[in-house]
């Protein structure tokens, strides 16, 4: 997940986005409605990742309607899915996806799963329309916004 950040979004390690990534036992395991799936290969290589929480979108920074469409508890918040560069396009993430929804939907207290997504990640908006509806997209907004794409997915288990 590090590596994501650095190499992916070219932020590096910023503690008040990322502290569940230095601490993802606490932020996902430990919580009995979170889960952190890890996707490796055969070498026991990390290749892939995904989370999921009950904490729906803060605003600040994210706009005021999506934060109020997605409250915590009743949203399943997708978080962390970043599958390796060299094993992408092999439906490794589409994979972790359903798992996750299949976790939100076995919960029974979800009523909504949102995400959002950086666009200049190569592949990740088109990825991510081909599984939900955009709600809102900031490129768009007369400020500029944070170049963010968010998402709202179906509560119901995909076929990987």
């Amino acid at each position: 997940m590090l590596d994501t950040v650095y190499h992916d979004f070219g932020t590096g390690y910023v503690p008040r986005w990322h502290g569940d990534i230095i601490d993802p036992a606490t932020a996902y395991l430990a919580p009995a409605r979170h889960t952190l799936l890890v996707a490796v290969d055969t070498e026991q290589q990390v290749v892939g990742t995904g989370a999921l929480d009950a904490r729906g979108p803060l605003h600040p920074p994210n706009p005021r309607h999506v934060a109020d469409r997605y409250p915590s508890g009743a949203t399943a918040q997708l978080r962390r899915v970043y599958v390796r560069p060299e094993h992408r396009r092999r439906g490794l993430a589409r994979r972790l996806v359903a798992d996750l929804l299949a976790f939100a939907a076995a919960d029974g207290g979800y009523r909504t799963v949102y995400l959002h997504t950086d666009p200049s990640v190569e592949g990740a908006e088109a990825f991510w329309r081909s599984l939900g509806k955009v709600v809102h997209d900031e490129r768009q907004d007369p400020d500029g916004g944070q170049s963010v794409v968010h998402f709202d997915l179906p509560l119901h288990a995909l076929t990987p």
